[in-house]
């Protein structure tokens, strides 16, 4: 059945014929099997439910009304509907009139023809009683054929369809049995059609494992030694199935590639990460040296010692952190130094419109911090929030410990931004813009890209201004106790 280099395809197709076909058999065949019964069902139902009808209250409410019209013709319509008689029998003649003309065999057909033939009869005889029942001295004549025309037609009629009634619960009884015969035939059919799918699929199904086993198993085997880095390893070439010899193949190429490139790749994401951190910090770095040094030479040329002294130490220990040593992360602690050294330098040359506040608890101190995390962000404070308000601002830096997370607002109450302002910025840190939208150079995204490099996506920066209020970012990275290394991890 199976030819040596039959595709995969062709084997299933093959398995889902022999399965299906004799499925869909059966499955029509008890369909048909249902659908015949539930028709042959329904009419006798329908047939004997339209006949039931007029053998219940037929008889009693015919027979009732014409005894009104005869004892008192002239107040009859007070007590009863005079006109119930033909209307029952009109009713009944029609319906009696279609069972006869879907009747399925003669003799029933004659039966269902007697009953209508008996309510021609009564109506003609309801016709002469009501005619008689308004001539006077009738009386007597009409309690007659009350008797022996009305009471023993409707009597008649009565027995005739309780007949046609037992006729149609006979072929019940009858379908009954033959629904049983079928069920049992199509149950038969359906075992010998279950062994034969299940014998048929079993056979099919090993013949097909034998012949694809042993090519996944080598496939898994070679797989699971490239996983482990042995690029050398090659599945080998199969005449079987196509498209396994089709995969081995293409794994060996992949494989090939991936053993050629993986380790270039491996140090040059190395180098572009190193690249990245390197080339963000040495773009923030230099943000306000040159402004300082300026200041330290007016300082000086104007004689202000002390404060020349102040502002070097100050930048001294700014750039301290800054360096670092090399390293990436730094303590909490040495962060609050870098902020607080950046914060004097600036409040002295801003002395009339700014004032700060860092509250960062000494618990904090000894978990670790992507170095320039905090300095960019109380930068933007200063130069688009609180220099772009008239009068005194106030920058503050707080910290806490929340579970295990560092948490770090920088709030001022500078100019704030507008809606559209706000939604451009935090549109720029979800990466949704290029860091050339932020109007504070490197700054503020440079920081996002920073700590999108280092850390979960679950950690970052996110931003709420207010215009004419003042802003609030709010800093989130893992809480993890310092043990600092060259490289910073």
């Amino acid at each position: 059945m199976f030819r040596k280099n039959s595709s995969l395809n062709r084997r299933l197709n093959i398995l889902l014929l022999v399965c299906f076909v004799p499925f869909v058999f059966m499955t029509v065949y008890l369909l048909f099997m249902v659908y015949q019964f539930s028709e042959r069902y329904d009419v006798i139902v329908s047939n004997i439910t339209s006949a039931n009808s007029y053998n219940i209250h037929f008889k009693e409410d015919v027979d009732y009304t014409m005894y009104v019209i005869v004892v008192n013709s002239e107040r009859a319509s007070e007590f009863v509907d005079v006109n119930l008689p033909h209307e029952l029998i009109t009713e009944a003649r029609e319906v009696f009139q279609e069972l006869a003309r879907d009747a399925d065999s003669e003799s029933v057909k004659n039966q269902l023809g007697g009953i209508v033939r008996s309510l021609n009869t009564l109506e003609s005889r309801v016709e002469e009683i009501e005619h008689d029942a308004k001539v006077s001295g009738m009386y007597e004549t009409n309690l007659e054929r009350l008797d022996l025309n009305i009471r023993i037609l409707t009597e008649l009629i009565q027995e005739k369809i309780q007949d046609y009634i037992y006729h149609e619960a006979r072929k019940l009884e009858t379908l009954r049995q033959g629904v049983r015969a079928d069920v049992q035939t199509a149950l038969g059919l359906s075992i010998l059609i279950s062994v034969a799918i299940l014998t048929g699929g079993l056979f099919l199904s090993q013949r097909i494992k034998g012949s694809l086993t042993s090519g996944i198993w080598q496939l898994q085997l070679v797989t699971r030694k490239a996983g482990q880095g042995d690029f050398s390893v090659r599945a080998e070439l199969s005449d079987g199935d196509e498209e396994f010899s089709e995969l081995a193949e293409g794994f060996n190429q992949m494989v090939e590639r991936i053993g050629n490139l993986v380790e270039d790749i491996r140090v040059e994401q190395l180098n572009l990460r190193a690249m990245e951190q390197k080339l963000l910090q040495a773009q923030i770095n230099p943000h306000f040296l040159y402004n300082t040094l300026d200041t330290i030479i007016w300082l000086a040329e104007a004689g202000q010692k002390e404060q020349v002294i102040m502002m070097v130490s100050s930048l001294s220990d700014f750039f301290r952190t800054t360096l670092s040593g090399g390293r990436d992360y730094i303590t909490v602690k040495e962060e609050e130094s870098h902020i607080r050294s950046y914060l004097q330098i600036q409040q002295f040359r801003y002395q009339d419109i700014l004032e700060y506040e860092i509250d960062i608890p000494e618990e904090m101190y000894q978990y670790q911090i992507l170095k320039l995390t905090l300095q960019p962000i109380v930068e933007n404070a200063l130069y688009h929030g609180i220099k772009n308000k008239r009068g005194m601002g106030h920058i503050r830096v707080t910290g806490r410990l929340n579970s295990d997370r560092l948490v770090f607002l920088v709030q001022d109450d500078g100019l704030g931004m507008e809606e559209a302002r706000l939604r451009e910025v935090q549109e720029a840190m979800a990466c949704k813009k290029s860091a050339s939208a932020d109007p504070s150079g490197f700054g503020l995204l440079n920081v996002v890209q920073r700590i999108r490099l280092n850390y979960d996506s679950d950690f970052g920066i996110r931003i709420s201004s207010k215009y004419g209020q003042g802003t609030e970012v709010r800093v989130e990275i893992p809480a993890i106790k310092t043990k600092i290394t060259k490289s910073g991890k």
